[in-house]
């Protein structure tokens, strides 16, 4: 059998080479935060406040389906008549 001849083919040089880029920049340290206790009294606060405005949101969602509910069983009821 004849088998076909392949030229040598050396191994192509990569496409992409590296080179290098500008050195990283040093990161500048944050300033630093003096946190005191009415600081955290504040965030203490306010968080209390949000967390009771969601649970003042959520009972009067709740409030309004459960309403809805009532109200259409009895315009559900009413027609029936």
């Amino acid at each position: 059998m004849f088998l076909p001849k392949y030229p040598d083919s050396p191994t192509p040089p990569p496409v992409h080479t590296h080179t290098p880029t500008e050195p990283t920049p040093v990161q500048r340290s944050l300033p630093s935060v003096s946190i005191d206790q009415k600081t955290v009294v504040a965030l203490v606060v306010g968080g209390v406040v949000l967390t009771a405005l969601l649970a003042a949101v959520a009972v009067t969602a709740i409030s309004v389906a459960v309403a809805a509910v009532v109200l259409r069983s009895m315009l559900r009821d009413h027609h029936r008549r």
